[in-house]
């Protein structure tokens, strides 16, 4: 809901006329157009749309037209803001003076006017006025007139720029909480402080009686079920029942549950975005949906006990297709796990693919791996790995069964899928009668190992009473086991769940020192998976929002933040805490 945020582009100048302006004019302005063409071909929104860059009418030589500037970009709906210059400027007086928008300035390294110099100078007016500003400063010297990007500033612009529109995107919109505090888990105990403050959310609390009503009362699109439920008898192929025979549902039982959890799936996303279709059956106020980004489910125990669980629901939510065909993944947490709900919020805002939900379940060493089923690990998993398993909001796009024109196996933004695609997840899943140990009202589960050896990150909000939030970050590698030792493994936990084997990549030293640390290390019983080695991003967008990295195994080299953060020691993940807690809260 509401309009897609915008990016400003800040050409800034000396003002000096009669000679010095005018002899800056049209490289300046080709600057602002260089650096906004190469984002509208770089970057896309979750939705597919493309990126859309504003830049000021003029040059921007002083306080009045900075004031013009920032007019203009209320307007237009701008949520970034990027500063570029190749010359001096009078600094504080062209300054973007906005305290929500995050904000860059590309000083260009040339010799013929001193662009550089005006970069340090206006990043220490920002900082001198708390307002974090990122430094983009090209390693080699570049000759005036040369408007072309380099490949270090392109790097910085971009991922200032992504970060900075997954900011924008979260920044009034809902966290849809269905129910509440499922078994415990502190994840799910949703902090509406939390929300507001570092992310200008909104926290929606709808109880789970409202999709019952919505079951009973058949407050959901009947077309749209039919075609559905059609759907999904085709396509989803149900799997084993590992339940004993004496607690087995009956084959009604189990077609009745298949229809309940359809149903939830569809009732799910309009309460996250609205349906106009409810409208027009008459349910005007259940049309218009929580205006929700994400959301979760708590499920268990009061709803799963005497009703089909959520597993179906969330699986189909996160996943990148349905019944309607190939579309954007939602993002929605299982057990309702705000704090994991939301890197995996940041991940798909940053990469534009679905997200994986996985409880971060078993580290199996080498020898142990060997003493359970008498073969050795090999390749990436030689020295261990972690079992990623949870019985729901596990994308099917995880299965690793996406491929590119090369076969090699990825997860791609909705747009790049293919219908062939789409029909191998489908295949490689099973959905299996829910494990009644657990679900006592029934439901289907998702089965599938991720077959591929894929480039993934791994993140983690925690909420640390006295600190706030911080977030951890281990890059690494889905692994492809083999097929003998993934058999015994994944038995001795419940065989009806979704598993990809994980395995970090390792710096030996602190919590990467080895496989085993890194699970010692995690904060808590879930995971987020992106897609790609994300953490850099990651890194850049936590520092926007303020919130510190207690655990990453990023390379020092690709970590970008705010210029103020050098002011707070050399250490950098000290420095990091330091800022933060200095700057605090960008929304409070």
């Amino acid at each position: 809901m509401g309009r897609l945020p915008k990016i400003g582009i800040r050409p800034v100048i000396d003002g000096r006329e009669r000679g010095v302006r005018e002899s800056l004019e049209v490289q300046t302005m080709n600057l602002a157009k260089a650096a906004a063409k190469m984002i509208e071909e770089n970057v896309r929104f979750p939705s597919g749309d493309e990126v859309e860059c504003v830049i000021a009418d003029t040059t921007i030589g002083g306080v009045a037209e900075a004031a013009m500037c920032a007019d203009k970009f209320e307007r237009e709906g701008v949520g970034v803001s990027l500063t570029v210059t190749s010359s001096w400027c009078y600094g504080t007086e062209v300054m973007d003076s906005n305290p929500l928008i995050p904000k860059a300035v590309w000083g260009f390294n040339g010799t013929e006017r001193p662009g550089a110099v005006y970069l340090a100078a206006a990043l220490a007016g920002y900082s001198q006025k708390g307002l974090p500003a990122f430094g983009i400063y090209g390693a080699d010297v570049k000759d005036a007139g040369d408007n072309s990007i380099p490949d270090d500033v392109k790097e910085k612009i971009l991922r200032f720029v992504k970060a900075s529109l997954a900011v924008a995107q979260m920044k009034g919109k809902s966290y849809l909480s269905l129910g509440y505090t499922s078994m415990g888990i502190a994840g799910s105990t949703v902090s509406t402080d939390l929300f507001q403050d570092y992310f200008g959310m909104r926290t929606e609390f709808v109880d789970m009686t409202e999709v019952k009503r919505r079951l009973d009362e058949g407050i959901y699109d009947e077309e749209e079920y039919e075609k559905a439920i059609n759907w999904t008898r085709a396509n989803c192929i149900e799997g084993e029942d590992y339940n004993k025979p004496a607690v087995q549902a009956s084959r009604e039982r189990k077609d009745r549950d298949w229809e309940t959890s359809v149903k939830m799936a569809m009732i799910f996303r309009d309460l996250m975005i609205g349906n106009p279709k409810l409208k027009d059956a008459g349910f005007g106020e259940e049309s218009h949906g929580r205006n929700a980004i994400t959301g979760g489910f708590q499920g268990q125990r009061q709803w799963t006990d005497y009703m089909p669980n959520g597993d179906f629901a969330e699986v189909l939510l996160n996943t990148s297709f349905d019944w309607n065909g190939i579309r954007e993944p939602f993002v929605f947490a299982t057990e309702n796990d705000s704090l994991n709900a939301m890197p995996m919020l940041f991940g798909h805002l940053l990469t534009n693919t679905a997200q994986i939900f996985s409880d971060v379940r078993t580290y199996w060493s080498p020898a142990a791996v060997e003493r359970v089923t008498g073969k050795k690990l090999t390749g990436l998993a030689k020295e261990g790995m972690i079992h990623l398993l949870n019985s729901g909001a596990t994308t099917l796009d995880a299965t690793g069964q996406q491929m590119d024109k090369d076969g090699n196996h990825l997860m791609k933004p909705f747009w790049n899928i293919t219908e062939e695609d789409v029909k191998r997840c489908l295949e490689n899943t099973r959905f299996c009668p829910a494990n009644r140990e657990y679900f006592r009202g029934g439901g289907y589960s998702s089965q599938f190992k991720t077959s591929a050896e894929m480039p993934v990150t791994m993140s983690r909000l925690n909420l640390i009473k006295g600190l706030g939030p911080v977030l951890q970050i281990a890059e690494g590698f889905t692994v492809d086991i083999d097929s003998e030792i993934h058999k015994v493994l994944n038995e001795r936990t419940d065989p009806s769940w979704p598993s990809t084997w994980f395995v970090p990549r390792l710096t030996g030293k602190g919590a990467f020192k080895d496989v085993y640390s890194v699970m010692a290390n995690w904060g808590a019983n879930h995971g987020a998976i992106c897609y790609g080695h994300t953490g850099a991003d990651l890194i850049t967008l936590a520092s926007l929002l303020r919130i510190p990295v207690c655990m990453h195994n990023v390379d020092e080299k690709y970590i970008f933040r705010p210029s103020a953060w050098n002011a707070f020691g050399e250490d950098k993940e000290g420095a990091d805490y330091r800022a933060c807690a200095n700057f605090g809260p960008l929304y409070r």
